[in-house]
């Protein structure tokens, strides 16, 4: 029997930008559904300086970003789908209503377990901004740790690889991303779609569109490979003269195209085949609704 070798992976401190399976949360329309995509991160972990106040925050400098288009009108106006509610409160007030709003779409009990409610909103704009870039710093997540421990398996002098076991820790979270109602869910994202339009204004893009950056974020997540298993790991090497204290957390791929892959992306690719196939269609079936204009998704 090989050894088998645990460890789990911590969130990434990143000083230049905020906080996927998530993914797969992208808003309360993929909040639900999409938040599927931050959930899934299996993260390389350093102590994640004290959280700062939730706020706007300056993104990270890009890497494998999804293109933008520039700001000539959205590309995918909310308004089609669902007008935004009359009486919104004001973005710094809106933790209360966006819960409970929230809780009506997917249950107290679930909104507990897996989401991160305080500064929400601004929590899900980062996120998905994020998703695209070779980051998506933990303390800005929307949604909680993924539960257990990440397991490699080690045998011997043969390459340590990602542990077949680690696919069940993401059932639970599949299950709940596939049984989200997503027409309410949409419905509730244009509802409440102004409070996410500012957001994204105050993260540094007050010329852009957050649902045009959401699209482009599910498209490229969609763009994900689909590696055969298993998928080689190595421990990364700590650039610091301090003593590391959990040297067994820290895993990147060997594969340098894998390596080098957004942190949304790579999401996907960590999960495991099989739950990428089911991550994506959640994703794909997203896209459709979110996608107001008849622009096609790009093919892999």
């Amino acid at each position: 029997m090989p050894d088998r070798d645990t460890a789990e992976f911590r969130p990434v401190a990143d000083s230049a930008s905020p906080g996927v399976w998530g993914v797969v949360a992208v808003l309360l329309v993929g909040v639900a559904a999409a938040a599927a995509l931050w959930w899934f991160w299996l993260r390389t972990p350093q102590p994640p300086p004290a959280p700062p106040p939730v706020a706007a925050n300056a993104p990270a400098e890009p890497a494998a970003q999804p293109a933008q288009p520039e700001a000539s009108g959205p590309q995918h106006p909310v308004e089609a789908l669902a007008p935004a509610d009359a009486a919104l409160p004001a973005l710094a007030d809106s933790d209360a209503r966006v819960t409970a709003l929230l809780a009506e779409l997917v249950g107290r009990d679930k909104l507990a377990a897996f989401f991160v409610t305080d500064g929400f909103v601004r929590r899900v704009v980062a996120t998905v901004d994020n998703l695209g870039r070779a980051q998506a710093p933990a303390r800005m997540w929307p949604v909680q740790p993924t539960p257990q421990r990440f397991l490699v398996e080690v045998d011997g002098d043969a390459p340590t690889t990602i542990a077949a076991a680690n696919t069940a820790r993401y059932s639970a979270f599949i299950a709940f991303a596939e049984a989200v109602p997503l027409d309410a869910a949409v419905a509730l994202y244009a509802r409440l779609y102004p409070l996410f339009q500012q957001a994204y204004e105050e993260l540094g893009y007050p010329q852009r569109y957050f649902n045009d950056r959401l699209v482009a974020v599910l498209d490229h997540l969609l763009l994900a490979p689909e590696p055969q298993l298993p998928l080689q790991v190595k421990r990364a090497p700590v650039n610091t003269e301090l003593p590391d204290p959990r040297p067994w957390v820290r895993y990147e791929f060997v594969d340098p195209a894998l390596q080098s892959l957004s942190s949304g992306q790579k999401v996907l690719v960590r999960m495991g085949l099989a739950n990428e196939v089911r991550a994506k269609a959640v994703i794909r079936d997203l896209r459709k609704r979110v996608a107001t204009s008849q622009l096609p998704p790009p093919q892999r």
